[in-house]
């Protein structure tokens, strides 16, 4: 782990591409949760996307150029912030098999994923963050997103710091481990399967009786709260970083303007 002192620490956000299309107020919520860590955060306007659904269906060649690109966009960061637990996956853990064919590449990975965090094990393991700007009255469940429970081993970071939420409840689902169904191009390509796991996903938040779902994937978030909506359910969802640094303006997950 890194070893920067808190007076010259510069974290890049890499603000994912479904945050940067679908939710720009998570990345707005990261960058003041990674200020409020006391380190200076920069959005580099080079970064595109990680490279994750190229490689993912096997376009390697696209996946490498997308890889270097991000690699090169991040230089002189003394972190990579990532509020996405697949995306920081693919940052830190692919890269480095992806480009292992040159050794200067792979190197150059190997240490440019040696920076890279997703965003709440930044906040409480990194930066030890015990305080949170963000106030929620209410009940609220964590979901295990696939990538960041099981390639990244994240689990403890995000209750630590949903439990620093003054007035929030903290509550376990029944599964919380278990996948949305959402798997990026697996919820397209496999789409009677996605529907399936979704369905179990909302009836265990639903059973839980909470007012909130959160978790640290919003791919995740959009497919379980669109199954929430579609089964009429009165849970809202929210990703982490909204509920954490109190920026809860913008209407839930899976609502318009409209429907707020």
């Amino acid at each position: 782990m890194a070893d920067v002192s808190a007076a010259r620490s510069r974290a890049g956000l890499f603000v994912t591409c479904l945050v940067d299309l679908w939710r720009p107020s998570v990345g707005f919520a990261a960058a003041k949760l990674i200020e409020a860590a006391g380190a200076t955060v920069e959005v580099p306007r080079l970064q595109t996307c990680c490279g994750q659904p190229a490689y993912n269906a096997g376009d390697r060649a696209t996946a490498r150029a997308l890889a270097i690109s991000t690699m090169r966009a991040f230089q002189g960061f003394d972190y990579v912030v990532v509020p996405s637990g697949s995306c920081a996956a693919m940052l830190k853990i692919h890269y480095p098999e992806l480009l292992s064919d040159d050794e200067t590449l792979a190197r150059e990975a190997r240490e440019f994923g040696g920076r890279v965090f997703e965003l709440t094990t930044f906040l409480a393991e990194v930066r030890g963050l015990k305080e949170v700007p963000g106030r929620f009255r209410g009940r609220v469940a964590y979901h295990d997103a696939c990538s960041a429970r099981r390639e990244l081993g994240i689990g403890v970071a995000p209750r630590r710091l949903l439990a620093a939420v003054d007035g929030l409840t903290l509550a376990e689902l029944g599964d919380a481990e278990s996948c949305c169904g959402f798997g990026g191009l697996f919820s397209v390509k496999y789409g009677d399967i996605s529907e399936a796991i979704v369905a179990k996903k909302a009836a265990a938040v639903v059973a839980a009786g909470v007012d909130l779902l959160v978790g640290p994937d919003l791919g995740c978030l959009l497919n379980i709260a669109g199954k929430l909506t579609r089964a009429d359910a009165h849970v809202s969802c929210r990703h982490i970083a909204e509920v954490l640094s109190g920026e809860l303006e913008e209407p839930p997950i899976g609502h318009s303007q409209h429907d707020a």
